[in-house]
């Protein structure tokens, strides 16, 4: 640790955002402000938006203590994880479970269209691929939303548009008409994400990592409720009862919507901090606490927000640009991982060897099948390593940090893939294949954590979006591979997703920021001075103190 994290008197959170100081005041008991080393130091530090150092010196008796101020972050850690947050992880949850319904279909019904229309492999393949074009194009469209109009505003939105347009693929009369609308959903889903920014600013710093985590599991149950319904439905009723009912989620999520608040982070970066105070007021009701005495401090200062080029800045272009390759081998590499198991599962155990001169490998036998009652068994066991995933990750990302878990699950991924070279029988690819799906679950999942702790509120939600919009295009190129190449080679269709999933471990190590145990950031500004000191910082390859109460990371080169 280099001596400037230990010893000046310049935090991290001054740094990070040169327009915010700190007034420190030495409190006596009682007082409405909380500091997290509270038993350790008898200062108290408050931000607000001047630019200077102010000593209060010891607060006289009787001063009334609504001359104190506090920020959105200090009210949130006060009023801690309760009641309010758990209805908000429900209703949130939901927009989470029918994203996960909406991409596992696409691996039940692409089997059956296939047969059922007598389609070419390309066209079986676009099928999937027409939903993540669309998610594509509208992640970052869904995320400036966010950023400029509110996230309850771009969740709602995205949220009705995918009820719509889902129901209405289910009465497509042709191929045509199928790509149109299920275009249209990928579209609206491109949104989905911003449910976890607006989750993650409700939370307390303590509980982030783990509600996040937990707010998953919707996805997993999203995943199997899909794969049960299809055992339900698919035999007797066929796929457009499927695609109709695989909505029921958003019916219920757009029933329940008006309750959801916009985030008082959002309202104090726009200036609206009445509105902000109402909802804090709100949660700490809810949640049977107290909220800090004092007037909450917002903005004079307006930022720009959702602009692209803030995210590209020199002080966040290494991470972003990091960023937007672990999103894109994640989403290529699950997506894939979701849509080969449906494919290596009607090949079974069955493989023939095509011999070309001195070249030997094996190749499934892929022609048109429907999918069995086995098949959808075999889908519903490896769907269900959604769950371990999810609490293996779960028990890591604290305790090893955000770069190291994300690390891990990629390597384990590409280890778990090795063994399907060699042409496994059905049971050993069905381990298999659980394992590695757990792990890059979990490492899907550590991103979605680590993403919205590492931009600023003017960002965030803009941040999320395009590192969505390129997992997207990870997932829209992944069919044309674990389809359309599987047929050709398995050998270097396994190899493909083996590479990038190694080359995203190194990638996840290189993140310059660890966020563990760290507040969400509020501004983004920094001076040429600060500047300079984070260039000192990373090339000693010194880390910011682990104790500070605001914004910090630790830069690892």
């Amino acid at each position: 640790m280099s001596n400037w994290g230990k010893t000046s008197n310049i935090s991290y959170q001054q740094w990070r955002d040169p327009e915010i100081s700190v007034v420190t005041f030495r409190g006596t008991a009682g007082d409405s402000l909380r500091h997290d080393e509270e038993d350790q130091c008898g200062d108290y530090e408050v931000y607000t938006t001047g630019m200077h150092t102010v000593d209060l010196g010891e607060r006289r008796t009787g001063q009334d203590p609504t001359e104190d101020t506090f920020t959105v972050e200090d009210a949130v850690e006060a009023i801690g994880f309760g009641k309010f947050q758990w209805k908000l992880s429900i209703l949130t949850g939901l927009s989470w479970m029918a994203d996960a319904m909406e991409m596992m279909i696409l691996s039940i019904i692409s089997p059956q269209l296939h047969c059922e229309w007598m389609l070419p492999s390309w066209k079986v393949a676009m099928l999937t691929s027409v939903v993540f074009i669309g998610m594509m194009f509208s992640s970052t469209l869904w995320g400036n939303i966010s950023d400029k109009y509110g996230r309850k505003v771009g969740l709602t939105m995205c949220m009705m548009w995918v009820l719509y347009y889902g129901f209405l693929s289910a009465f497509s009369p042709t191929y045509g008409w199928v790509m149109v609308l299920r275009g249209l959903v990928g579209f609206g889903i491109g949104g989905a994400p911003q449910s976890v920014t607006l989750y993650s600013e409700f939370l307390p710093r303590k509980s982030r990592a783990t509600c996040i985590m937990l707010i998953e599991i919707f996805w997993a149950f999203g995943a199997v409720f899909e794969v049960l319904l299809a055992i339900w439905l698919m035999p007797t009723m066929g796929w457009r009862w499927l695609l109709g009912l695989s909505t029921a989620p958003l019916v219920v999520f757009v029933t329940f919507c008006f309750w959801l608040p916009e985030s008082p982070r959002f309202d104090v970066l726009s200036g609206n901090r009445e509105n902000a105070m109402k909802t804090l007021r709100l949660i700490a009701a809810d949640n049977g606490k107290t909220m800090p005495l004092g007037k909450l401090i917002a903005n004079k200062q307006q930022e720009e927000r959702g602009r692209i080029r803030d995210l590209l800045t020199p002080q966040y272009r290494r991470t972003t640009l990091l960023l937007w390759f672990i999103w894109f081998a994640n989403a290529f590499s699950y997506y894939g991982l979701v849509l080969l198991t449906t494919e290596l599962f009607q090949a079974g155990d069955a493989c023939g060897v095509i011999t070309q001169g001195a070249k030997t490998e094996p190749k499934c036998n892929l022609e048109c099948k429907y999918l069995t009652l086995d098949d959808y068994k075999d889908l519903l066991w490896t769907t269900l390593a959604e769950f371990p995933g999810l609490f293996v990750t779960l028990f890591v990302i604290d305790r090893i940090g955000r770069k190291k878990s994300m690390a891990m699950c990629f390597l384990m991924f590409s280890v778990c893939i090795l063994p399907l070279y060699a042409c496994v029988g059905r049971v050993a690819l069905t381990v298999f294949i659980f394992i590695a799906r757990a792990f890059i679950t979990g490492g899907f999942q550590v991103a979605y954590v680590y993403t919205p702790e590492v931009y600023p509120t003017a960002t965030r939600a803009l941040g999320i979006g395009t590192c969505s919009g390129m997992a997207r295009g990870g997932a829209l190129l992944t069919p044309f591979v674990s389809q359309v190449l599987l047929k050709k080679s398995v050998y270097l269709t396994l190899s493909v997703y083996c590479i990038f999933c190694l080359l995203a471990t190194g990638a996840s190590m290189l993140l310059p920021i660890e966020t563990t145990g760290l507040g969400l950031q509020e501004s983004s500004r920094i001076t040429a001075g600060q500047e300079e000191m984070k260039t000192g910082q990373m090339s000693n390859g010194s880390e910011a103190s682990p104790t500070q109460t605001s914004y910090g990371s630790s830069y690892n080169s």
